[in-house]
C-alpha cells in the first residue's frame, strides 16, 4: 500500500477540505472544479468569455488561450460566434465589451433572449441544407444561429453558396476556411446588423436560391410573418419570392404575435422550425394552413 495511512485517495477531497483548484499557465485566476478548462464545452467556454468581457471590458486572444487551454484558432472562432450573436465586439488581438459594444443595441439584447432555443432551432434548420444548395439567410438572431449550426461537411469549399444581408452571418461563415459567400450591399441598420433598401433588393432580384430561412417578430395565420421595420420586411419578401423553398425560423414566443408590417403571408411558407414551448393550438392552426412544422 502506497502513501500515508489515513490520507485521502487521489481525486477525493477530505471532509471540510477546500475545493481543489487548477491554475492555468500565465498567472490567470484559478478555475474551480466543474469550470476547469478541460471540462468545458465550447458553448460553456463562450459563456465564460462573455462574462470576462463584461467584467474586464477587454480580453486578449493570448490570455484566453492560456486560461482555457485551447488553441488560438478555437478562441478566434469563439469570438467570431460571440460577435455574431451581439455579445461582444472583436478588435485587433482580442475583444471588447461594456461601453465599446453598446452600439449593438437591440440586436445584442435579442441575442441574449432564448439563446438555447435559438441554438436548437438553428441546428435543426441547418440540417435541412444539402450539398450544392444556394441558401438565402435573412437577418435576425435566430437566422444567425443557423450559420453557427451548419455542419462541417457543408463548410467545405463550394459545398454550398450562402447569400445574406446579415453582418453576423457574414462574420460566422467568413470564418470558414474557404466559404462561397455573397454579401449583399445596401443601407446598414445597426439595430438589426443587416443591410436593407433598394440596393439590397436589386441584388436579390438577380439571384435565386434553393432554400431561404426567414426570421420574424411575429407569426399569425391572419397576418403571416411580421416585423417592426418596413425595409427589413421588403428584403425578407424579396428573398422569399426568389427561393424555391421558404422556411421560417422562430422561437415559440413569436407564435401568435403580430408585428408592425407584414413580410409574407402564411400561405407562402413551406416549413416552420420552432421550439418545444410552442402552443399546441398555434401549431395546429399552422399545420392546417399547409405548413410543415419542425420542433427543435
Amino acid at each position: 500500500m502506497s502513501g500515508r495511512a489515513g490520507a485521502p485517495t487521489t481525486g477525493a477531497a477530505a471532509p471540510g477540505a477546500p475545493a481543489v483548484t487548477s491554475r492555468p499557465p500565465g498567472g490567470d485566476a484559478p478555475l474551480r472544479g466543474p469550470a476547469a478548462p478541460g471540462a468545458l464545452s465550447a458553448r460553456d467556454r463562450r459563456d465564460q468569455i462573455e462574462r470576462l468581457v463584461a467584467e474586464q471590458e477587454r480580453v486578449s486572444v493570448a490570455d484566453l488561450t492560456r486560461r482555457f487551454l485551447v488553441t488560438e484558432a478555437s478562441i478566434r472562432r469563439d469570438l467570431v460566434i460571440l460577435e455574431g450573436e451581439g455579445r461582444l465586439r472583436r478588435v485587433h488581438g482580442g475583444a471588447v465589451g461594456g461601453a465599446a459594444s453598446r452600439h449593438l443595441g437591440i440586436y445584442a439584447e435579442k441575442s441574449r433572449e432564448r439563446r438555447q432555443e435559438k441554438a436548437r432551432i438553428g441546428a435543426a434548420a441547418a440540417a435541412m441544407i444539402s450539398v450544392g444548395d444556394v441558401v438565402f439567410l435573412d437577418s435576425g438572431t435566430t437566422v444567425a444561429a443557423i450559420a453557427s449550426g451548419i455542419p462541417g461537411p457543408l463548410r467545405r469549399s463550394n459545398a454550398i453558396t450562402v447569400v445574406t444581408p446579415s453582418l453576423p452571418v457574414v462574420e460566422a461563415i467568413g470564418a470558414w476556411e474557404s466559404p462561397h459567400l455573397i454579401c449583399l450591399g445596401g443601407l446598414y441598420l445597426p439595430d438589426y446588423r443587416a443591410v436593407v433598401g433598394p440596393q439590397t433588393v436589386a441584388g436579390l432580384r438577380e439571384l435565386s436560391a434553393d432554400i431561404v430561412f426567414l426570421g420574424c417578430e411575429g407569426l399569425t395565420i391572419e397576418e403571416g410573418l411580421t416585423t417592426p421595420h418596413v425595409l427589413v420586411a421588403e428584403v425578407g419578401a424579396t428573398m422569399a419570392a426568389r427561393a424555391r423553398r421558404v422556411v421560417v425560423v422562430a422561437d415559440s414566443s413569436k407564435l401568435g404575435q403580430s408585428g408592425f408590417t407584414p413580410i409574407i403571408p402564411i400561405q407562402a411558407v413551406d416549413a416552420l422550425v420552432t421550439d418545444s414551448g410552442a402552443s399546441a393550438v398555434h401549431l395546429e392552426r399552422i399545420r392546417a394552413a399547409g405548413v410543415e412544422v419542425i420542433i427543435a
